[in-house]
């Protein structure tokens, strides 16, 4: 296992530390990237050095578990400093516990070279589920230990909300406060989340899209001293333990679809990603520094900026966004191509703060050339229509008798248009149960599971933000009520991450 480029395997591993994308901070421990949202300086955390596998790496780790993986990758941006190696195996072996299939996800290998990994068997058949099941038991040993309080605050355009709640529902030392855009997810969705009724879960609906929502969110996190005050941390793939954790999927699809880890060089996989705020992607990239031989697509639907970028350079909002088949992907703004950018632009945070910083204003960049086509050479892309995610949906139930949700459907559109040959894994976000409206759509028959069944009748619980409404601001207030019954409880606030 090498370290940095131009390192070798003997050389004692650098202390892992994160930077902001932006350059406006000092570097932090993992504990304190955990405990952020957004870097103060607007820009987002990553690893100041990318751990490199060597070949002999690569074959042990190919014959480990999914649940290993995740445990060797994790143990790599973790120190065991701040986390003992027994403690962290423990951690991640409880995240996985309340998962529904042994072996945590499951490749289905289909006619026509289909392969699909399902990332969606926790407990809200999601594959957010993965990280923040993690995040989660990384959050709680920290604040046991310290006997601390956070707020958290999380944007959903779907799945990400409801996985974040059951991460932390019941939680003492955590409340967690999810924004959701009213009308923009499915009914199961919604659902999810406004059915848990736990003192430290609050759940706003607000009328507004996914872009809109983050807003809010954006603006408590700038406030730097409202946030070191209040604690604040976010639960998006703005949280770079999100990403880390995600990692593990890439490795895990590139040993179960290669041909063989005996050829020079190593075969390399196509790895399709449905590609929304842009994290899983991100993961990937990173996947591929480390030197996995991988060749990532992201599949996008008709809110195409990613596709717009790879293929041109345009890195510009459309007029609006586009309510889809995919609604998890509805997102105009996939704020994590700030990391992809850093990676490929050889960690330049004055480029980043500059275009960034032009792309706040004025939400429309052209990338600098070079940055462009490094990026078109480490992504391909492909956007799809809500008919073509229908027509994947439907070939693949006449040809496998096996349902796809839309997002994962959207990835089956990209293999069934490439030619055969390729070795290839397409990722599957979530359970079709979810998307049962998708479903109907493509004329098939929704498969529900009781959990999902159940939810209609259950009692719910939200605040509604209308427009108009000063949105911040009701955050501002409730977030008080929350710090100042925690402290009524006899505990005290104070600063983590340090």
């Amino acid at each position: 296992m090498l370290w940095g480029p131009g390192s070798d395997c003997s050389a004692s591993p650098a202390p892992m530390e994160y930077v902001s994308t932006r350059g406006g901070v000092g570097a932090v421990d993992f504990e304190g990237a955990l405990f952020s949202g957004y870097a103060p300086d607007g820009g987002l955390f990553m690893p100041q050095h990318i751990p490199s596998l060597d070949r002999d790496t690569l074959r042990r780790w190919s014959h480990l578990s999914y649940r290993e993986l995740v445990k060797e990758l994790c143990s790599l941006f973790i120190t065991a400093d701040l986390v003992p190696r027994n403690t962290l195996d423990d951690l991640i072996d409880r995240a996985f516990s309340r998962f529904r299939h042994k072996d945590v996800i499951l490749l289905c290998r289909l006619k026509d070279g289909l392969n699909v990994l399902e990332l969606w068997h926790g407990v809200t058949y999601a594959f957010k589920d993965l990280a923040l099941s993690c995040t989660g038991q990384f959050l709680q040993y920290f604040l046991e230990k310290k006997q601390k309080h956070v707020i958290i605050l999380v944007g959903t355009s779907g799945d990400t909300g409801s996985s974040a709640i059951e991460s932390v529902r019941g939680q003492k030392n955590m409340d967690i406060f999810v924004l959701l855009p009213k009308g923009f997810c499915t009914q199961t969705q919604e659902l999810q989340m406004t059915t848990v009724i736990e003192d430290n879960v609050h759940v706003f609906a607000a009328r507004g899209n996914s872009d809109e929502i983050d807003e809010p969110i954006k603006e408590l996190f700038a406030d730097v001293d409202f946030a070191r005050k209040y604690n604040l941390m976010s639960l998006n793939s703005v949280n770079w333990s999100r990403i880390m954790v995600q990692i593990a999927h890439y490795f895990y699809a590139y040993f179960q679809c290669t041909p063989s880890l005996d050829t020079t060089p190593l075969p390399v996989v196509e790895i399709v990603v449905p590609t929304g705020g842009g994290g899983n992607i991100t993961a990937g990239c990173i996947a591929q520094k480390m030197g996995l031989p991988i060749q990532l697509v992201a599949v996008v639907n008709s809110n195409d900026i990613i596709h717009r970028a790879v293929q041109h350079g345009d890195f510009s909002l459309s007029e609006s966004v586009k309510a889809t088949l995919a609604s998890a992907m509805d997102i105009q703004e996939p704020y994590n191509m700030e990391r992809i950018l850093w990676l490929l632009s050889g960690s330049d945070s004055r480029l980043m703060k500059t275009l960034m910083e032009r792309f706040s204003e004025v939400k429309s960049l052209k990338l600098p050339e070079d940055l462009h086509r490094k990026l078109s050479a480490t992504l391909c892309s492909c956007s799809a229509s809500d008919e073509d995610i229908v027509r994947a949906m439907q070939r693949c139930w006449e040809e496998n008798c096996y349902l796809l949700c839309p997002h994962s459907a959207v990835a089956a559109h990209y293999h069934y248009s490439q030619p055969d040959g390729t070795p290839r894994c397409c990722l599957a976000p979530a359970s079709p149960a979810k998307f049962q409206e998708a479903v109907l759509r493509a004329g098939l028959v929704p498969q529900l599971p009781p959990e999902i069944t159940a939810l209609t009748a259950m009692e719910t619980r939200s605040t509604l933000l209308e427009k108009g409404q000063d949105w911040a601001q009701v955050l501002r207030e409730q977030i008080k009520a929350a710090a100042q019954q925690w402290e009524a409880q006899g505990s005290q606030q104070a600063p983590l991450g340090q």
